[in-house]
Formats: structure tokens, C-alpha cells, sequence
């Protein structure tokens, strides 16, 4: 692998990505899993809450003067390197035992996110990426592999990947978004972190959506980049840092943009 200054960083985010997946992967499909439900009226499980806490556990002790920020326990300490962390994007699947989810890991320096790790055990794939150090994905016990995105330059060979439609109802944006749907050559609802990790494959060549936090996105953005592809909000500010997220294999995404003209963030 490409080395990075980030390097040892990443090698803790893998390693925490390792005893998070000893978490859920123990708790998937269990019969005593406690589901309860945040004020947003979305689901927790203990998975969730366990898999941060441990995470935010060894950072005390392996990167003491890092602040983190995650799903479940909200924001602590400060300075310019943030750990960011969902400890199970699609919980709704988790409790559901679809097996389409996974803990994201992000490191971020300044306004960079300068590590990303996406590990999904249940589908025994994971992700990564360190600024410089491009981006790798490991299918079960095969080598790891880096990744490019796709080459495809028209919305009309282009296949769309996003979570649901009933975001785009709620912001008033599904209109614009079925006549996209109508532009491209396939669209497909893979869903959450998996529709990002097709774009920074090559499998797919847009994914969007339009609502979305800085947790769902952080870890996602080096891995899509690194891959040699965009990831923007919708009005096109780089990274994560928008509401809502557009990832592309770079050639398409300024088509996007001007597709939506969504407002300035």
C-alpha cells in the first residue's frame, strides 16, 4: 500500500474496525438484542451503543488528545483531529437482521477527513482509505485490493444508487429527483454506506442523498476521493460537511449539480 502520513492512524481504525465487528457480529440476529428508540423515533441497540463506547474507550487511551465526536454519545474533547463515528449505519437493518450495515470509522484533521474506514461484517466486506494512501477494500479472507471508480461520462449509461424516497418527499426535492431517475440507465436503492462503497468501486456511478449527518459521511468521503472520485453535498461543497451528500465517479457530478440546483449550504 501507498504509504501515508496518516498510516498509523488508519492502522487503529482498522483495528478498532476488527473488535467492532466482534461486537455485532455477536449481537446480529441475537434473540435478547435491546432495541429502544431515540427521540427522532429512530432505532438503538445495544450493538450500537456498545461498539461506540468501546471505540471511544481505546481512543482515550491510544489517542488521548483527539476529540470525538459519534452517533450515540455526541460530542467530547477538542482540537484540530476529530474522530468521527457511527457505530452501525442502517441500525434499521441490523435490527431487522438485513445483513446491509456497517460501522464507519473517520479521522479528521482540520476540515479534512483525512481517514475513513467502512467495515461491514455481515457481508464480509470493508473499506478504507488514508489521505495519499488510496483506497482498499477486502472481500472475506482474499488480499486486499485498491479501488477505482468508473469511467462512465453520460446519465444515460449512468446507474444510481440511493437510500429512499421519501427524503427527497420530506425536502420537497421528488420531483427533480424521479425525473433524474428517469435520466440515467438504472437506479437501484442499495442503500446508506453501501450505495458510496459501489460509487468508490466502479459498480455504480452516482449515489445521493438528501439528508443526511456529518457521521453517516465522514468515513465515507477519503475512501469515494481516494478512489478517484467526488463526494460533495448537493449545492457542492467538498466533503461532508453539507446536510446532505453526492458522490460520483467525478465525470457525472458536475451534471448532478446542475441537475438539482440545490441551494448553497
Amino acid at each position: 500500500m501507498p504509504e501515508s502520513r496518516y498510516a498509523d492512524d488508519l492502522k487503529i481504525a482498522l483495528d478498532l474496525a476488527d473488535h467492532a465487528d466482534k461486537i455485532t457480529m455477536a449481537r446480529f440476529q441475537a434473540s435478547d438484542l435491546v432495541v429502544e428508540s431515540k427521540p427522532d423515533l429512530t432505532p438503538v441497540s445495544d450493538a450500537d451503543r456498545g461498539v461506540e463506547d468501546m471505540i471511544r474507550t481505546a481512543l482515550a487511551t491510544r489517542r488521548p488528545d483527539d476529540a470525538i465526536y459519534g452517533e450515540e454519545r455526541g460530542s467530547s474533547g477538542a482540537g484540530t483531529r476529530r474522530w468521527i463515528i457511527d457505530p452501525i449505519d442502517g441500525t434499521k437493518n441490523f435490527v431487522r437482521n438485513v445483513p446491509v450495515w456497517a460501522t464507519l470509522i473517520a479521522l479528521v484533521d482540520g476540515s479534512d477527513v483525512v481517514v475513513g474506514v467502512v467495515s461491514a461484517p455481515a457481508l464480509g466486506r470493508r473499506w478504507w482509505a488514508s489521505q495519499g494512501g488510496g483506497a482498499w477494500e477486502q472481500f472475506g479472507s482474499n488480499a486486499p485490493h485498491t479501488l477505482h471508480v468508473s469511467t462512465i461520462n453520460a446519465l444515460s449509461e449512468a446507474s444510481l444508487s440511493y437510500s429512499s424516497l421519501t427524503g427527497w418527499q420530506q425536502v420537497g426535492r421528488i420531483d427533480e429527483f424521479v425525473d433524474l431517475h428517469a435520466r440515467v440507465w438504472r437506479t437501484r436503492a442499495y442503500g446508506d454506506f453501501f450505495s458510496y462503497m459501489l460509487v468508490a468501486t466502479g459498480a455504480v456511478d452516482v449515489a445521493c442523498e438528501p439528508e443526511l449527518e456529518l457521521y453517516d459521511m465522514a468515513a465515507l468521503v477519503p475512501i469515494v476521493t481516494e478512489a478517484g472520485g467526488r463526494f460533495t453535498s448537493l449545492s457542492g461543497v467538498a466533503g461532508p460537511w453539507g446536510a446532505n451528500a453526492l458522490a460520483s465517479n467525478g465525470l457525472l457530478h458536475d451534471q448532478i449539480l446542475d441537475h438539482f440546483h440545490w441551494p448553497k449550504d
